[in-house]
């Protein structure tokens, strides 16, 4: 159990005398070390966090009505976030060495509300994989049974919660990498609306997909997260002003689910009986919660991948091996530098989908893959916004299983890609999700999460319902 549940908890002490900012620095970074196996962080700021908790203890001391709203919260965050002055590498050789010349605008929007951050977390290499292996630094171990994954790729920020080394994390969501990994993990994980955060300070992987996100104990911390967080930014035009009404929570919600996501053989039988139940208890709660039918589930991961993998070639042709970054000391001329230095410096993984997505747009297989995913995107949009005219909600299973062992995904990628199938659907939309801890699987004791999405922008409705 956390020493802490919340932030609320962590400013009650701080208020009551009990605790101050240094403490609890001192308290994660203690189980920051005895956790150090499990591989979640590639580097603490142990001095620095310390530093910073003095100057707020202090600051506290003098004025305590000056304090910002996240005063005394540790979070860490993940090595695809910009943090100036410190290493972001996106867990790839590619960029080893490199540090950071600004802040993303999410960090700078905690910090100026006094947040402590603790740490970068280990990931997937540029976000792209589901099971945390696909790093530079070596796999994430998930706390609960290390010789499974944590999920991905956000999965050292979800263990970094997990065993209550910060009271929060921050990762990124481009197909579920906030939500499959705290649902394996047995937390808290939520996706906004495409653009309610900024993107500016994110190493880019399919830039019309891309959100930060949020992994925390409750959703009560993701709500004030999200507050602070939110807004628009200059440096990032997808992030536009946000809508001036609110979406209260329904007091009894219409919610649909699709049968097949969770009557099918398919899916894991004890992920199943626990989305049943979770839906039972809705029902019991007096929610309407029916089926509806969706006939483009096929469709969601081929169009997601040829989607990413395509933004993905061209957000990654700026990791040349001449402008920062690794350079290849193998390389004889202009050339091999080029070929050497990504060949080197990215993993098998980024390799596949680079080489995929510039296949996809290709002259030639252009219209045949790119367009006509675009095309599908539109459709499961548009079918997605129709059935959010008749529910609040829509409920679908995190994964069609708990989190494997290593080795049964990374070995086959296509395995690996369709895990993500019921995660995928939210960023496709570019609607709100999010990851519920719902139970426990019957056999093997593992986390089981469920995921409930809103409408565009309904991020207080869906926030709120949860809380309840």
């Amino acid at each position: 159990m956390p020493k802490f549940n919340s932030i609320s908890d962590i400013q009650a002490a701080i208020r009551s005398g009990s605790s101050t900012c240094r403490s609890i620095v001192e308290h994660y970074l203690e189980n920051t070390e005895a956790n150090k196996a499990l591989n979640a962080y590639v580097e603490v700021w142990a001095g620095e966090a310390l530093e910073r908790a003095d100057a707020l203890d202090r600051k506290w001391e003098e004025n305590p009505a000056s304090v910002g709203r996240l005063f005394g919260a540790v979070i860490s965050i993940k090595d695809n976030i910009c943090y100036a002055g410190h290493e972001v590498t996106g867990a790839a050789k590619i960029l080893e060495g490199f540090r950071s010349l600004y802040s993303a605008t999410a960090v700078e929007r905690l910090l100026a509300e006094d947040a402590i951050l603790i740490g970068r977390t280990n990931c997937d290499q540029f976000g792209m994989g589901s099971t945390n292996e696909n790093s530079v630094y070596g796999p994430v171990h998930n706390a609960l049974d290390p010789e499974r994954i944590p999920g991905g790729s956000s999965g050292g920020a979800a263990v970094s919660v997990q065993v209550d080394t910060c009271i929060a994390a921050l990762g990124t969501d481009t197909g579920g990498s906030v939500r499959q990994p705290a649902g394996f993990c047995g937390l808290w994980g939520f996706k906004p609306t495409y653009g309610r955060i900024s993107r500016h300070g994110l190493l880019a992987y399919g830039s019309s997909f891309d959100q930060v996100g949020v992994l925390a104990h409750n959703p009560s911390d993701i709500s004030l997260l999200l507050e602070v967080m939110q807004g628009p930014d200059d440096f990032d035009s997808t992030a536009p002003a946000l809508p001036a009404e609110k979406w209260p929570a329904p007091e009894k919600a219409r919610i649909a689910y699709f049968p097949q996501t969770v009557d099918n053989d398919s899916v894991d039988k004890g992920v199943r009986a626990v989305t049943r139940q979770y839906i039972d208890d809705l029902k019991a709660a007096g929610h309407e919660v029916a089926p509806v039918e969706f006939d483009l589930l096929d469709y969601i991961i081929p169009a997601y991948y040829v989607l990413t993998t395509a933004e993905a070639s061209s957000n990654l042709s700026r990791y040349d091996g001449i402008r920062y970054g690794y350079r290849s000391p193998n390389a004889r001329n202009l050339e091999e530098t080029y070929v050497l230095s990504r060949s080197e410096g990215f993993s098998e993984e980024v390799k596949r989908r680079i080489l995929l997505g510039t296949f996809v747009l290709s002259s030639g297989y252009y219209d045949a893959y790119y367009t006509k995913a675009q095309q599908a995107r539109r459709v499961i949009r548009d079918r997605i916004r129709a059935i959010f005219q008749e529910y609040d909600f829509i409920l679908l299973p995190v994964a069609p299983d708990v989190a494997g062992r290593f080795g049964e995904q990374s070995e086959d990628p296509v395995a690996m890609y369709l895990s993500d199938i019921y995660t995928v659907l939210a960023n496709l939309a570019g609607i709100p999700a999010i990851s519920v801890p719902a139970g426990k699987h019957p056999e093997n004791g593992m986390p089981v999460g469920i995921q409930l999405m809103a409408d565009a922008w309904k991020e207080d409705g869906l926030l709120g319902f949860v809380s309840r």
